[in-house]
């Protein structure tokens, strides 16, 4: 079984931060190595004509990645930290961490100076970390997140809310362990009642609180979120 993974995600995914708790879950019980690494859906969904984020002064979640690209340099462990910092802000709480001056406490908070926020925005070079990172989901074939890299295959999902805890949580990683052991598995989806639409929806609620954004639903469940400034 695999003892480590690439997590892509974009801060902004809801479905991305549930799946994260999940994966953290399942490291806290195997000892699992989980590289976060990025991906952008404002450049994914980019309108023709639009600016790219990295052509923006600050854009939403392109920045608050640029943010971790300086962390994770240093210390794999401080983006993981930042991650579940701003995750829990949005999803969890309804806040804004796509706000600067929210970003920047929230840098405080897991215990980093708040200058290292100026210091990701004048340095360049994490555009390119972010982009590297998201090519490398495009080249495979990917277009959204979560998107994991293990045992050589990507896989998008697991798509989920509620995520288990306990067994459970093993119980699914076995599954996605099972699926990458199988290259020419493509796909496994399960439908959704009326009643799962009911829970997702009261699990996005704080998101579409602290949103400032147009959602956009183009037939994939995660794919979901045209990221625009104002």
């Amino acid at each position: 079984m695999s003892t480590s993974v690439d997590f892509h995600f974009d801060p902004m995914c809801p479905f991305a931060y549930q799946t994260s708790l999940w994966i953290r879950e399942v490291r806290e019980q195997l000892g699992l190595t989980v590289n976060w690494r990025f991906f952008s859906l404002e450049e994914v969904n980019r309108s023709e004509g639009q600016k790219h984020p990295w052509e923006r002064e600050w854009s939403y979640g392109w920045s608050l990645m640029r943010i971790g690209a300086l962390l994770r340099r240093t210390d794999m462990a401080a983006l993981d930290r930042w991650y579940a910092a701003i995750g829990r802000e949005l999803h969890a709480l309804g806040g804004k961490p796509h706000d600067p001056e929210v970003a920047r406490k929230l840098l405080g908070d897991i215990g980093v100076d708040g200058a290292v926020l100026d210091a990701a925005l004048d340095d360049p070079t994490t555009h390119d970390e972010i982009r590297e990172d998201h090519q490398r989901v495009v080249e495979a074939g990917g277009f959204g997140v979560p998107t994991l890299f293990l045992s050589g295959q990507c896989l998008f999902g697991p798509v989920l809310v509620d995520p288990p805890t306990g067994p459970a949580a093993l119980t699914l990683w076995g599954v996605v362990t099972g699926m990458a052991e199988l290259p020419h598995v493509y796909e496994l989806q399960r439908p959704k009642a009326p009643a799962d639409l009911e829970l997702i929806g009261r699990s996005l609620r704080p998101y579409l609180d602290g949103r400032d954004w147009v959602s956009i639903n183009r037939g994939e469940v995660v794919d979901v979120e045209r990221l625009t400034n104002p």
